[in-house]
């Protein structure tokens, strides 16, 4: 589906964005042009921006041990 009709961004897009590490409107609007215009796409992009992150697994954190 069109999320932003003034540059022509899918949803689909906007999650390959967001996979590919794009983390807010302002980096989106870089990439793919969506939010440059109008606007009105901003908070519905933001929504798809977030829902992505939601699902994203946290990266493991190495564990350390202290020196004998």
């Amino acid at each position: 589906m069109y999320v932003c009709i003034c540059n022509g961004v899918t949803d689909r897009q906007i999650r390959q964005a967001a996979e590919a590490g794009c983390r807010s409107v302002a980096e989106l609007t870089m990439r793919t042009g969506a939010g440059a215009n109008c606007g009105s796409c901003i908070d519905m992009a933001m929504a798809l921006l977030d829902e992505v992150h939601a699902g994203a697994m946290p990266l493991p954190l190495p564990v350390f041990q202290r020196a004998a």
